[in-house]
């Protein structure tokens, strides 16, 4: 049996170009000491939290029709748990990136927010001006918690790049801390 990967690869795949690093290092030590950061960290669980809750009582309401006021007010509160953690991300970012929004290294994560503010903010409207019916708020906020569940994995996939950043930065410094040891001892 021969290995046939190179052959699909092509020259191109050998040649894999590193991706640029999330952070600067002064964008690190800004990331690290700013305040917001551990707002952010706080945060994003709890929005998790009343997000699973919530959803709870959207597909309890669609599948018996009780309980409209309880999963209206999980997806306001919801809601407003996002305004939060959007207006408290400017805030980092311009602490950490010097913009509010779509710096480089967010850029796509901005993007999709957008997107999940949109569909939020629609449900809030349509809610309080009565534009739809019960079970077409419901539907709007399962569509909003969708977008909601994308964006918060494209977080927490960058969240695991800038970890294993650090981690490979730091395993390039111990291997440069340790080659003129090993050179000094091969003399």
């Amino acid at each position: 049996m021969t290995d046939t990967r190179s052959h699909f690869a092509g020259p191109a795949a050998s040649a894999k170009k590193p991706r640029p690093p999330l952070y600067t290092p002064e964008e690190r030590v800004r990331r690290d000491k700013t305040y917001w950061t551990f707002v952010q960290g706080i945060l994003a669980p709890i929005q998790f939290f009343i997000f699973l809750g919530s959803l709870g009582f959207v597909l309890r309401y669609l599948a018996t029709g009780e309980g409209l006021q309880t999963a209206n007010n999980s997806v306001v509160a919801k809601t407003l748990v996002l305004y939060t953690i959007m207006i408290t991300g400017c805030i980092w970012e311009k602490v950490v990136f010097g913009r509010y929004l779509f710096a480089p290294s967010f850029f796509w994560e901005d993007v999709f927010s957008m997107l999940v503010l949109a569909l939020h903010s629609a449900y809030l409207v349509a809610l309080f001006k009565g534009l739809l019916s019960s079970y077409e708020l419901m539907y709007l906020a399962l569509a909003a918690y969708a977008t909601y569940v994308v964006n918060a994995g494209q977080f927490i996939l960058k969240l695991r790049a800038a970890r294993l950043d650090q981690e490979a930065r730091l395993r390039e410094a111990a291997a440069s801390r340790v080659q003129p040891h090993l050179v000094m001892a091969a003399a």
